[in-house]
């Protein structure tokens, strides 16, 4: 019972900090260190939180989703030529966003491989807590947010994707340094998030979805399974209210409330593990 209860907790934490942009993987690695919890496969199940997430992205997206498959198998058939007339949902958005999907594949292997335990640490998480405040604090201050994912370009797609390969370090942030980046190239406010949690579906997934098989390999005991899929559904249930609850906030208002939490969290995270 206990570990459903911890389990509990960390889906709160990851569907609240997975789509907003202030680090689910920061987040969950501090929440650990500071109550010294230790169950499961930390990163089996941290995976399986991620893939709670994307379920509540693919169902809150779903009609997005459906469309630009639907466009995609459509411009196949058609040998190239466009299938529908509406720029957002077609052919041209999913080849985007697989494009920008790319350079986080390619890092997301290499890291993998070579450095995902070295910075798994609450220091790297403090640091990178705080210098992606002031990166989003800029963006967010001299971005033109005068575009929509209509004008999106295959370059926009190239830039934001390789900015989302930087968030596989802790304390970046998926969502902030994609919401940064696509700002920065002039997208405003709510089509920078709508674009971030349409672009972090492919990724999180296939991840998800090759960790999984990699724990299906190695085993996983009963009371574990119970443990990663209570926490998976919670982090769904949540990440869906989070998804809503950024995409209302930014039409009227502004990233800075995070950028403020950033930096708080960041600065008290170095105090309290220095000492």
């Amino acid at each position: 019972m206990e570990d459903i209860l911890r389990a509990i907790v960390l889906g709160i934490v990851q569907g609240l900090t997975e789509f907003l942009p202030i680090s689910s993987s920061g987040h969950l690695i501090v929440t650990r260190e500071l109550f010294g919890w230790d169950f499961a496969d930390d990163l089996t199940f941290d995976v399986a939180l991620h893939l709670g997430t994307t379920v509540a992205l693919i169902t809150f997206f779903w009609r997005e989703w459906a469309l630009m498959v639907r466009a995609g198998l459509g411009w196949t058939a058609n040998g190239g030529r466009e299938p529908q007339p509406d720029p957002v949902y077609n052919a041209r958005l999913l080849a985007l966003l697989l494009v920008g999907s790319i350079p986080t594949a390619i890092v997301g292997l290499i890291f993998d491989l070579a450095l995902k335990d070295e910075v798994r640490s609450e220091f790297v998480v403090a640091a990178m807590l705080v210098t992606f405040a002031a990166v989003l604090f800029a963006a967010e201050t001299m971005g033109s947010r005068h575009r929509s994912i209509e004008s999106c370009l295959w370059r926009d797609a190239i830039v934001i994707g390789a900015a989302q390969a930087i968030s596989l370090v802790p304390g970046v942030s998926r969502a902030g340094v994609t919401i940064t980046a696509a700002l920065a190239v002039g997208f405003n406010r709510t089509d920078a998030a709508r674009f971030s949690f349409l672009l972090a579906t492919p990724i999180i997934l296939g991840a998800g979805l090759l960790q999984g098989a990699e724990a299906a390999i190695d085993g996983i005991s009963g009371e574990d399974a119970v443990v990663i899929v209570v926490g998976a559904a919670v982090a769904a249930v949540v990440g869906w209210l989070a998804i809503r609850y950024l995409l209302r906030l930014v039409q009227s208002g502004t990233y800075m409330p995070f950028v403020v939490y950033r930096v708080g969290l960041g600065v008290f995270l170095l105090v309290y593990f220095a000492v």
